[in-house]
């Protein structure tokens, strides 16, 4: 392609709401066009970017012995109201009617679609196991799409989706699926850690997230640095260091003129906010309870979620709490015996702890599990910081701020269940598939490879990235023995095969080649000028590097063969 030709714009500014590197990188180099919040056209450059990440995923899936297959935008609604999920993905979920008032949804995921294909297709075990993939469209009513393409209201997936008889066949092909998604980072040059994550709506039991560690990500990770262990904060889980070594002390009531909150407790009674007990109510499936945990502390609503067995949980609304009896910004769980009280293991990792009194302007200091309250169970419900140990070594875990770039599943039998999926095994009795789900987003993919490879210049495409091979750079185009030099190697190079963008741009100066050049991020550079030519020589330059040396003008062709 000749850059005279391209259809492109460079921007010089790119707006103050550009959150990441990547998002700022693709809009100054034209390689993609916002329409709308979350929505973005790919132009030339980026869509021959992602053709090659496409081939790199499809390298990876054939390999594991997945086949590709396409499945429509458009599904039933029906569908995901047998799984559901029509309310668990709540307003992320695109729905439309047709002409005939049938509800339909636009697929952000497509489970219930594959799973109703493979009713037409599994009848015994000797159908089992094999999973189908694809790259197909999704979306997804994002309430705040961010960051260019890394959260986006519609967007290009790689998902595959196993079936399998039993949970070794399960197993393997859910290892298959992690290494192959390790190679595919590993090729586009993308350090991950691989996280136990949340099943979220999607369902299942096992789930690994692959996270970008980047301070520009919105997902944090917690990881040991002795024994690996890692998983996404939501999931992850640690011990507290006990300092329950102190004597009990007499409960005493203090009045808190003006206090609500657990900083302002904490500087009125001159204490920190892991020596305060702090108290939540949420509504859990429509029943109100209570909630306890150390001051320092966030609660895990997943966790706490999953403990109650709840389809839903929320935040009880202030009208709630006070028509309990309760006197905001002084709850208590002392003395109440009449709700369900969750207590988090904190609670039991010190004493004396100072907290709401149950009425207006009050607290309690010298409050004691379980001397003084009782709850309905104590478990694990909260958020993992630095202040936890690794449960495997008891090493210090650390966060670390990334990005999502890939999920793996362990469905189970939950959608097999749900939308009558079975198969005879061996004694003929019937049974239901384990399904996997395996997710990549391949424009999420092309934003983390320009994150974890750029500089101040520009991008720096991996090769198998890159949408060119070569960038050919004509600096005197006006020069008529220069641009037949250049234009006799762009052919040549394209003859043996070899892509090559060529700046054949008569109108722009040296800068400004080198600078478009360096922001395109091409992993060579190959530099034609009057003096080079004079020479008998052409300069190459590595775009990772910034090396630059010459070679023979004869030697051109072999040398960038040998070379990308």
């Amino acid at each position: 392609m000749k850059l005279s030709q391209l259809a492109y714009k460079t921007l010089r500014d790119t707006g103050a709401d550009t959150e990441t590197s990547s998002h700022s990188l693709l809009l100054q180099a034209g390689f993609i066009h916002q329409l709308g919040a979350g929505i973005y056209s790919y132009l030339p450059l980026a869509l021959k970017a992602i053709k090659n990440i496409e081939s790199i995923i499809r390298f990876e899936m054939d390999k594991t012995g997945a086949q590709e297959i396409l499945m429509p935008h458009i599904q039933p609604q029906e569908l995901w109201d047998l799984t559901g999920r029509s309310t668990a993905f709540g307003d992320n979920l695109f729905t439309l009617k047709d002409r005939r008032d049938r509800g339909l949804v636009l697929a952000p995921t497509h489970e219930e679609s594959v799973t109703t294909i493979s009713k037409s297709i599994i009848q015994s075990y000797k159908d089992l196991p094999f999973t189908f993939y694809q790259i197909q469209t999704k979306f997804r009513d994002e309430a705040r799409p961010r960051a260019g393409l890394i959260r986006v209201r519609e967007f290009a997936m790689k998902d595959a989706y196993s079936f399998s008889p039993d949970e070794q066949s399960l197993d393997q092909i859910y290892e298959a699926m992690a290494i192959a998604y390790q190679n595919i980072y590993r090729k586009c040059e993308i350090p991950v850690l691989m996280a136990e994550a949340d099943s979220g709506a999607i369902g299942g039991k096992d789930s690994h997230e692959f996270i970008f560690p980047t301070e520009s990500g919105e997902d944090t990770v917690i990881t040991c640095s002795n024994c690996s262990y890692t998983a996404n904060v939501e999931k992850a889980v640690g011990l507290l260091i006990s300092s329950n070594t102190e004597t009990e002390e007499p409960q005493i009531e203090i009045p808190t003129p003006g206090v609500t909150s657990i900083q302002e407790a904490c500087t009125f009674l001159n204490v920190t906010p892991d020596q305060t007990l702090k108290s939540l109510c949420y509504s859990a499936d429509s029943q109100l309870i209570m909630v306890c945990i150390r001051g320092d502390l966030t609660v895990n609503e997943i966790k706490l979620k999953q403990t109650l067995n709840a389809k839903e949980l929320r935040v009880a609304s202030n009208t709630e709490i006070e028509q309990l009896g309760f006197s905001l910004g002084s709850i208590s769980p002392v003395g109440i015996d009449n709700m369900t009280i969750i207590g988090d293991e904190s609670i039991t990792t010190r004493r004396n702890f100072t907290a709401g009194g149950n009425k207006p302007e009050t607290h309690l200091k010298n409050v004691n599990y379980p001397r003084d309250f009782n709850v309905s169970q104590i478990t694990d419900i909260s958020m993992v910081t630095d202040t936890h140990v690794c449960t495997k070594c008891e090493n210090k875990l650390e966060a670390i701020r990334g990005i999502e770039i890939g999920h793996i599943f362990k469905l189970g039998t939950f959608f097999s269940e749900s939308l009558g999926l079975h198969f005879a095994d061996q004694d003929g009795k019937q049974q239901l598939p384990l399904m996997g789900c395996y997710g990549i987003g391949v424009g999420r993919l092309l934003a983390a490879t320009v994150e974890a490879n750029h500089d101040e210049k520009g991008i720096i495409f991996p090769k198998s990235v890159s949408p060119y091979q070569v960038h050919l750079i004509a600096l005197n185009s006006t020069d008529q023995e220069c641009s037949d030099t250049a234009l006799s190697i762009y052919n040549s190079l394209w003859d043996r095969g070899i892509s090559c963008l060529f700046d054949d741009r008569p109108d722009q100066s040296a800068g400004v080649k080198f600078r478009d050049s360096e922001l395109f991020g091409i992993p060579l550079q190959v530099i034609i000028s009057p003096r080079n030519i004079q020479n008998s020589v052409c300069e190459m330059k590595v775009r990772k590097t910034l090396e630059t040396y010459s070679i023979p003008l004869d030697d051109a062709i072999e040398h960038i063969a040998k070379s990308i």
